[in-house]
């Protein structure tokens, strides 16, 4: 029986997320199939399962078939309590400055930093070399990067945001002087009133390997709320940043205007 409640659980999970749309905060949007293929065979392992439940039970009649349903029922509406009980929202700025305002990455320490929490969040740049040699990471993005510096304008889309982002900071000099138009939500420096985040949370695979990324802003008088979405135009820069102790690529604003929240916040990796 438990092998059952395990399995349905986990598909009325699965189920739960893709009718309510909320699957494509979990896991990058393209690897979507799995997790339908996922729901399928656990559909189909689950009818297994209680099969040889029903026909263990018929072999032992002493137990209480009126509590086994109810005891059955109770457990499989669990995964939906939670589902329900537990909203899923949106990160924010909110969850940057939670996190600490350090930005591992940009202080050329977070392998070192990933090992002290025990987790895999990136920050800034996204770093996909995990999934590569050293060899074809560098090939890989040596033809990402010259995609775009050819380009008279970047314009960073929701489908190009994260390999935009990691060719930008793996060739950092390369972009100095190109063109940038992004959109991201604010996060106020708070070591510098005069400049600013621009970030959006990105998903590699899924939520496990997840980060906040974008670029420093500054030269824009108008001066944004956290969380505030903004479309923003620029000429990128290297900039010496104190509190993080690295030179980071930085977009001199020409243009930035408020906007509404893109329907889905959240940007994916495309391999």
């Amino acid at each position: 029986m438990v092998r059952f409640l395990i399995l349905a659980g986990y598909f009325e999970m699965t189920l739960y997320l893709y009718i309510s749309g909320k699957l494509d905060q979990y896991i990058n949007l393209h690897y979507s199939y799995l997790a339908y293929l996922s729901m399928v065979l656990t559909f189909i392992l689950a009818l297994v399962q209680l099969y040889i439940w029903m026909k263990q039970m018929e072999t032992h009649s002493h137990l209480s078939t009126k509590m086994a349903k109810l005891t059955s029922i109770g457990l499989l509406l669990i995964p939906l309590l939670v589902a329900w009980g537990f909203p899923t929202v949106h990160l924010d700025s909110t969850t940057v400055a939670a996190k600490g305002y350090h930005f591992p990455l940009a202080a050329g320490n977070n392998t070192a930093i990933q090992e002290q929490e025990g987790t895999t969040v990136q920050y800034l740049k996204p770093d996909t070399s995990a999934y590569f040699t050293k060899s074809s990471y560098q090939a890989e993005m040596r033809k990402v990067a010259e995609r775009y510096l050819n380009q008279e304008t970047i314009r960073v889309t929701s489908e190009n945001y994260m390999e935009v982002m990691e060719a930008i900071y793996d060739y950092p000099n390369e972009f100095v002087g190109k063109t940038i138009e992004m959109v991201g939500f604010v996060y106020n420096d708070p070591d510098n009133a005069n400049q600013q985040f621009l970030f959006r949370f990105g998903i590699i695979h899924c939520i496990a390997d997840s980060g906040v990324y974008g670029l420093l802003s500054t030269g824009q008088d108008t001066q944004f709320q956290d969380n505030t979405w903004v479309a923003a135009k620029g000429i990128i820069q290297l900039s010496y940043h104190s509190s993080l102790q690295q030179a980071l690529p930085t977009l001199e604003l020409t243009e930035c205007v408020k906007i509404e929240q893109p329907k889905n916040p959240y940007v994916y990796r495309v391999f």
